[in-house]
């Protein structure tokens, strides 16, 4: 691919050869079909004595993966330089959908929490689209302002100040969990930025002191939190879904009971096709199935990881803290739902990526995946855009 195919407009670009990796194609798309598999024997119960269908909702996530794959291949030939320079707007984009969806009439509340719009024939949960765009927002910072970032706690608390904005948002929703995944991948970001220690330090204290004072002072997270701590002290009240779950990974032992053959989502365990889908996974897939798929979020993660650390060795700063954010994000809110199953953490109502029921999860996911793919692309045949006043490539010395 040569420099100035970076540039092309769009049909123009789908003429050259993309170069994908095959180590994130390959963990991604086992991940996903994985995840419809497990979704079909989790959700089929649920579905079918609600709706009558046991297929309805791996129905309406495979149409999710269909919109997902279509607009990540479209990624695939949208240089990333695009995004960078589109970064300011993505944080105003970002703004307005945890906004707006505050607004009533435009909302949509589901026990107790307005965190879905309505956009067509599907509800976005619009946590997910928002946090994609606060990153490409943060990482666009960080290119343009990095000697501030390093230098100044004003420069360190400019995008803070921000984000702070946006996690006050989510916790209007509320959604206890969105807010602290966003914030702290964000604080991953400024952190290999080169932030200073003292500052990272300070505002990661306020952060920590304001999430315990929020979570202890409302009633709701209070019983969550204490839930959590001893679940079997009211089994079948506030420690029921932990509980459940707890029984569910149990009775999987070694190699679990088999494909289809659990027992807790028949109606036992809450939620079995969404936040607790990985308890499902472990009674029948056991402690080695379940390893396998830690194994797999744990290989995504390090690629994406790889790669941030390949676009910084290249000077393409930009790319490396998108990938470097994609990859926090990812295996942080993995470990939250994996750890939340176990009575390791606190409910905080996260899908397991690429597994769990949640088209507007599944979609962003595969978004950002794509967007991995297309760094992959450019780091491999070295695309970047031409700098006009030298006419050399971006990054390269005068």
């Amino acid at each position: 691919m040569s420099l100035q195919s970076a540039t092309m407009p769009f049909p123009a670009q789908l003429k050259t050869r993309l170069q994908i990796d095959p180590v994130l194609m390959a963990v991604g798309m086992t991940l996903l079909l994985g995840g419809l598999v497990i979704l079909t024997s989790a959700s089929a119960s649920i579905s079918d004595n609600a709706i009558g269908n046991p297929f309805y909702y791996v129905e309406r996530q495979a149409i999710a993966a269909a919109i997902g794959g279509t607009v990540a291949f479209a990624c695939l030939f949208i240089p990333m330089h695009v995004w960078e320079r589109l970064s300011p707007l993505m944080l105003l984009v970002g703004l307005a959908l945890l906004v707006v969806v505050l607004v009533p009439g435009i909302g949509y509340t589901v026990n107790g929490s307005t965190r879905w719009m309505r956009v067509g024939f599907m509800n976005v949960q619009v946590s997910e689209p928002a946090r994609l765009c606060l990153m490409l927002f943060v990482a666009g910072h960080l290119v343009r302002r990095n000697r501030s970032v390093r230098e100044e706690f004003t420069g360190f608390l400019r995008p803070m100040l921000l984000l702070s904005l946006a996690c006050a948002l989510l916790l209007a929703e509320p959604d206890f969990g969105a807010a602290i995944v966003l914030l702290a991948t964000a604080l991953a970001m400024l952190f290999v930025a080169g932030a200073r220690i003292r500052d990272f330090c300070l505002f990661f204290g306020v952060a920590v002191i304001a999430m315990a004072g929020l979570a202890i002072t409302s009633p709701y997270r209070l019983q969550r939190l204490t839930g959590f701590l001893d679940p079997w002290s009211d089994p079948f009240n506030s420690g029921f879904q932990l509980t459940q779950s707890l029984i569910a990974i149990g009775r999987g032992q070694w190699f679990g009971v088999g494909l289809g053959e659990g027992v807790q989502k028949l109606f036992y365990l809450p939620e079995a096709h969404t936040d607790f889908v990985f308890a499902v996974f472990a009674e029948e897939f056991g402690l080695v199935g379940s390893f396998a798929l830690i194994a797999l979020f744990a290989a995504l993660v390090w690629r994406s990881f790889q790669l941030g650390m390949r676009a910084a060795r290249t000077e393409r700063m930009f790319e490396a803290y998108l990938a470097l954010g994609i990859g926090t994000w990812l295996g942080l809110q993995a470990f939250i739902n994996i750890g939340v199953n176990m009575g390791l953490l606190p409910t905080k109502g996260l899908t397991l990526p690429l597994i769990s029921y949640g088209r507007s999860s599944l979609i962003v996911a595969m978004i950002s995946i794509g967007m991995l793919l297309r760094i992959h692309h450019e780091l491999t045949t070295d695309a970047r855009p031409v700098n006009r006043k030298s006419g050399k490539p971006s990054g390269e010395s005068e």
